[in-house]
């Protein structure tokens, strides 16, 4: 059995058209469908359901291609496996990273992580939490840090920061001399928030919602430092990560307490589920995990 007919199966069962799948692997259709057939004679059973405009698996076609699935699986493992034996310590990361988080702990994540391995290439995509989440539903990215709650049928988690979020305001807001606020006093607030595709922003709004009001939104921001700026400036109030709050180093703004509710804030590594774990991936999840307690505010 040719390991690379059962990718070009698998192809043919992403796009539920021999046609189109023959387009995506740069061969002939009547190539595809002579490898098709061959197979089913093979295995002695049919694969494909051709009745309808898009072909379906049977349900032997199911079984099969969980088999294959876990067959290619297998050998790409292998050959990791093979080249981390030879000691090479090479590969390159795709990483998606949300900006109110890529300064809080990453950069001495990386540092510390390329001291031991000089050869492995980080790529950065900064993104809402989101979009992170469709990047690597996609295949996009090899994996991501994101804010809990996460689809868990779809993404294998690690759990690394849980925390809760805080108020920001100016130094003589009305609520500055307090050690706690309640979320439904925000409720004639200006806010200074993320942008809608990040989840940090959607929590904070259902969250009001969930106290009867709809927080006023004025004027948004991927960057936490220039949320913190505007704030200094008076032109709203904005609420944050614990750690990025403690990154705040603005004398004209305090940081305070939320309760009532406390809203919790949970940063998730992510990767799709069952996806191959190439070496350098299964590398840097295990020195995250070994080092989350010493970089991780």
């Amino acid at each position: 059995m040719d390991l690379r007919n059962l990718r070009y199966i698998l192809e043919v069962v992403k796009w539920q058209n021999v046609t189109k799948a023959a387009e995506q692997l740069h061969i002939t259709q009547p190539t595809l469908s002579k490898i098709i057939k061959n197979l089913e004679d093979e295995l002695g059973v049919i694969l494909f359901d051709r009745s309808g405009k898009s072909i379906q698996l049977t349900d032997s076609g199911n079984v099969a291609v969980r088999h294959f699935q876990s067959m290619l699986r297998a050998m790409d493992e292998l050959n990791v496996d093979l080249e981390a034996v030879a000691n090479l310590k090479v590969g390159k990361l795709i990483i998606g990273l949300p900006p109110v988080i890529s300064s809080v702990f990453f950069p001495k994540i990386v540092a510390t992580f390329q001291q031991h391995y000089p050869n492995i290439e980080f790529q950065i995509i900064e993104e809402g939490a989101k979009k992170i989440e469709h990047l690597i539903r996609e295949g996009h990215l090899d994996l991501g840090f994101v804010v809990a709650p996460v689809n868990e049928d779809t993404f294998e988690t690690m759990p690394l920061i849980q925390q809760q979020l805080g108020l920001v305001v100016h130094q003589h807001h009305r609520l500055a001399g307090r050690e706690q606020v309640s979320l439904r006093e925000l409720r004639d607030e200006k806010f200074i928030g993320f942008p809608k595709e990040y989840a940090v922003r959607e929590h904070i709004v259902k969250a009001c919602r969930a106290e009867g009001f709809e927080p006023r939104m004025i004027y948004e921001s991927s960057q936490w430092d220039l949320q913190a700026e505007m704030v200094a400036e008076r032109l709203g109030i904005t609420i944050m990560p614990e750690a990025v709050c403690k990154k705040i180093a603005n004398k004209h703004v305090r940081v305070i307490s939320l309760h009532d509710p406390v809203l919790p804030w949970h940063l998730l590594m992510v990767w799709r589920k069952e996806e191959y774990l190439s070496y350098a991936m299964r590398e840097f999840m295990t020195f995250v995990q070994a080092a989350a307690d010493e970089f991780l505010p």
